[in-house]
């Protein structure tokens, strides 16, 4: 199988020392490790948002580095996906129209195939659906709670498709609960097919991926295979990778 994301000996000042990792299509891969290791630093070299000192990543045989901020921005618009703990929504527009907001960024750039309004709004509005969040729509983000827009910025995310989705702490804003609930949209969407990144704190969202990547001091220093989510139930997942962690040093 092809790898949809690899990273070569990926350096950033003295925050990444060499990083190197291969992702499948379909994986979902948590990147876990103390503060300041460079977890969030990492997801930013990956996507284009910033440049690494040295290093290489290709996206689906696309050599992605050494493009241009343009064609980065361009590539990030249309093949890549983004979740956040801090949400970023536009305050001046309703729940749907920020969730349509890419959409229409992306469609004004299309020469052939460009989609009416209705068309891209219609594709909105199942992503609200699937996520639960319809009723939402006319809502402005001061009328939903934390979970609510959170599931908006996911329905965001994957308004235009993407190659991949790129997650960054996107739990860490939320209550337990409500963070669980927003977790189960991450793994029903990785079993619909999305491959998924994400970097993490919590050991509980990360034992719902099938792979973590333990980060220290800008390295990796430890990887955990856990497979799809239905290979072991959810309490033996979490307990894996409760011992793992303490052999990491967590």
């Amino acid at each position: 199988m092809k790898d949809l994301l690899k990273v070569e000996n990926l350096c950033k000042n003295q925050i990444l020392d060499h990083v190197s990792f291969t992702m499948d299509s379909g994986e979902m891969t948590a990147i876990m490790g103390p503060s300041g290791s460079g977890k969030s630093t990492l997801l930013y070299q990956i996507s284009g948002m910033d440049q690494p000192s040295s290093g290489k990543v290709w996206l689906n045989g696309q050599e992605i580095t050494g493009l241009s901020e343009d064609e980065k921005s361009n590539l990030r618009l249309h093949r890549m996906g983004f979740v956040f703990q801090q949400m970023n929504m536009m305050s001046n527009l309703n729940i749907l129209d920020n969730i349509l907001l890419p959409a229409i960024q992306a469609n004004k750039g299309k020469k052939d195939n460009r989609k009416s309004k209705a068309e891209l709004t219609e594709n909105a509005k199942k992503l609200m659906q699937k996520l639960s969040i319809s009723d939402l729509a006319d809502r402005s983000i001061t009328q939903a709670s934390g979970g609510q827009l959170q599931r908006a910025c996911i329905c965001r995310s994957m308004i235009n498709q993407p190659e991949i989705l790129f997650a960054d702490e996107p739990t860490g804003a939320l209550n337990k609960s409500t963070a669980a609930e927003v977790m189960e949209e991450f793994v029903e969407l990785n079993r619909e097919g999305t491959t998924i990144l994400m970097v993490t704190h919590d050991s509980k969202i990360a034992s719902r991926c099938s792979r973590i990547l333990y980060l220290l001091d800008g390295s990796i220093h430890g990887e955990l295979i856990l497979g799809k989510s239905d290979t072991i139930t959810e309490k033996e997942r979490e307990e894996r990778v409760s011992q793992w962690l303490m052999e990491m040093g967590w």
